[in-house]
């Protein structure tokens, strides 16, 4: 009897260590879309060595059958990227590639995750510069690519700086004019969420001459600094202005634009919060009160008393059609 039970105890533990093994194991993939559960493998000319968690044995495969792209994707999105790569046995070569592999591949998706990081399940950031506004279409979550009123900059770049001192300019009328009765891009979401990349891709020339269709009434003075082919700075803030809508054109005057940073409360200037996302490529912005419809301008504070006039205009409207420009979940585009 004593026999029986230990003999029963020995397989119970087996049957738990083995669940265990799959329920940690990694899974190699193969072409066919079929996959193994294995705890190691090895790579031996033109075969793959596994060993199996459901069968607690090595195998072999045929190396070209085996999908790596879809097996490292698998690994790098199920396993475990913050503990340390762990070499059980130092001496042996193999462990020594692989640990040396899998904290690479550790290290390639964290960088990936800092340039693209997700905003909701499915749904990234490009890789790209620039500002990228968070609205849902017909039910569906997609990030609208979003363009300074000078809007022919490189997409490298994608930020200008016309700096403006408040006060400054009181009594001007028209500080910031863009044409057309409603903004390129129409969010239909009452509390849209921004996000601003801090920095441009690697390798990126700096831009040479650039257009400005925005309107930037001086009155004479030439205080203005026109600022081409900056990026955002985390030190940034901003501010949603409300713009008035005219003849076939949207404007602020230069006490509306003042009022951003008093820290009053018209009605005309909607705060935000910001959160540097992990990496510290990304600006989260969010509006700290819902928005109405109309139209508006994303304003950047450069420092206490300091403006950038070259704003992102967009509008508010639940019936506007879906935008140009965008990306929805799972990679999909409407460019």
């Amino acid at each position: 009897m004593r026999h029986f039970c230990t003999i029963l105890g020995a397989l119970l533990m087996l049957t738990a260590s083995l669940a265990l093994a799959q329920a940690n194991g990694e899974r190699l993939i193969m072409k066919d879309g079929s996959y193994q559960i294995i705890t190691k493998y090895e790579v031996k000319g033109d075969r793959v060595r596994f060993f199996s968690a459901e069968r607690d044995d090595w195998e072999e495969v045929p190396k070209s059958l085996v999908d790596w792209e879809a097996t490292a994707k698998w690994k790098l999105e199920n396993s475990d990227q913050t503990g340390p790569v762990v070499v059980t046995n130092p001496n042996d070569p193999a462990q020594v590639d692989a640990a040396k592999i899998d904290a690479e591949e550790r290290a390639a998706r964290q960088a990936e995750l800092e340039r693209m990081p997700f905003v909701m399940p499915g749904l990234r950031l490009p890789d790209e510069s620039g500002v990228w506004a968070l609205d849902t279409y017909n039910g569906q979550p997609e990030l609208a690519h979003m363009t300074q009123a000078n809007g022919d900059l490189n997409r490298a770049y994608e930020h200008s700086v016309v700096r403006y001192e408040v006060g400054s300019k009181r009594g001007a009328r028209e500080l910031i004019q863009t044409n057309g009765y409603s903004a390129n891009v129409e969010l239909h979401v009452a509390q849209p969420v921004f996000y601003v990349s801090l920095d441009a891709p690697k390798g990126a020339e700096q831009p040479e001459g650039v257009g400005t269709p925005l309107t930037v009434n001086t009155h004479g003075l030439s205080s203005v600094k026109n600022d081409k082919g900056a990026v955002s700075s985390p030190e940034s803030r901003y501010a949603i202005l409300a713009l008035r809508v005219g003849r076939n054109e949207r404007t602020a005057a230069a006490e509306d634009v003042d009022e951003i940073v008093r820290g009053s409360t018209d009605p005309e200037v909607t705060q935000t919060t910001k959160t540097i996302l992990p990496g510290g490529r990304w600006m989260k912005i969010v509006p700290q009160n819902p928005l109405l419809i109309g139209q508006y301008a994303l304003v950047e504070i450069l420092a206490p008393g300091e403006l950038n006039l070259d704003v992102w205009a967009f509008g508010v409207n639940p019936q506007a059609p879906d935008n140009v420009n965008t990306v929805g979940v799972v990679g999909t585009s409407n460019y």
